[in-house]
């Protein structure tokens, strides 16, 4: 009877996690799995009805994909560089001002909730209302960023296409980093919260200013926090479809060309999903091996430190 009573005990978190994990299954690894094996077949819409049984090419779609002399492989070597660009951007320009507004607001003042408010809005707006706005702000002939930039500032000759062209690179770091960096602000105030102010206290009675104050406290304390937050904004940006896609549709220009648009493009318009599947795989190997590879080098250096 004590084992039964101790059994069920023991099971029964394992079996109300079974639902979500047959989800998971369902909503995430089964699809990676068929993913992976039309990365294997020869697949265009011809076939795409009866998938399974199209022609075995086994490593031909990964050959052309890798194939950087060829037309399929340069193109999918420059939006590589394109999303490294990007992310990079994108985590470093998120991290500063998240940060720079989370020790900003640390401090009491009036109005300070209204501008935490303010600050975590975008992030809170649904992806798809925030982005098409951008895009209408960001029309050539009527937009509003034209319309200060040229005629209320002068700033520019002529009215710059944004969505066009390089300029499209810029308006998309915009775009994403205006969305995004929210998250680190919010991120970055919650593990301030844990800092005891004892030790502001003192270092203030010892003469230290405010920057010393961030480069001796602030920035040590909040290493643990800071290296999960800039491996998660990565992955974000790195995998980002939603801003790219509604900001430029379906043909993303060649200076804003992230590897989700690219591989979208590969898989649902040019209708060639065996090379499309074979590009989302390597996509997540590199993801795979970026992420072991941080997680790896920031576990040494939290050992060095204790020792």
């Amino acid at each position: 009877m004590r084992g039964r009573t101790r059994l069920r005990r023991v099971g029964l978190p394992y079996l109300l996690l079974l639902p979500a994990l047959l989800l998971e299954l369902l909503v995430h690894l089964v699809p990676m799995v068929i993913g992976i094996v039309m990365s294997f077949k020869e697949l265009t819409q011809l076939q795409i009805a009866h998938w399974g049984a199209a022609p075995w090419k086994a490593l031909g779609n990964y050959r052309v994909t890798v194939d950087f002399d060829a037309p399929a492989g340069a193109t999918l070597l420059h939006s590589f560089a394109v999303t490294c660009a990007f992310s990079v951007l994108t985590v470093g320009l998120c991290w500063v001002l998240g940060t720079a507004a989370a020790i900003f607001l640390q401090e009491n003042f009036r109005g300070r909730g209204l501008l935490r408010a303010l600050f975590l809005t975008p992030y809170a707006l649904p992806v798809y209302a925030a982005v098409i706005t951008w895009a209408f702000l960001f029309q050539r002939d009527n937009g509003l960023v034209n319309h200060v930039l040229h005629d209320q500032l002068g700033l520019t000759g002529d009215r710059p296409f944004w969505l066009l062209g390089d300029n499209s690179f810029v308006a998309l770091l915009v775009v994403s980093v205006w969305k995004t960096w929210p998250f680190a602000f919010l991120v970055v105030m919650a593990a301030l919260q844990s800092i005891p102010k004892d030790l502001y206290e003192a270092a203030a009675l010892d003469g230290a200013g405010i920057v010393r104050q961030i480069r001796r406290i602030t920035l040590p304390s909040l290493r643990p926090i800071n290296q999960v937050l800039l491996l998660v904004l990565f992955l974000w940006s790195f995998n980002d479809f939603n801003t790219p896609y509604v900001l430029f549709g379906k043909a993303a220009p060649e200076a804003a060309d992230l590897l989700s648009i690219h591989i979208y493009q590969s898989s649902f318009v040019t209708w060639n999903f065996g090379t499309g599947s074979a590009m989302s795989v390597l996509l997540l190997l590199f993801l795979l091996v970026v992420t072991a590879g941080y997680l790896l080098a920031t576990s040494r250096g939290r050992k060095s430190a204790d020792v």
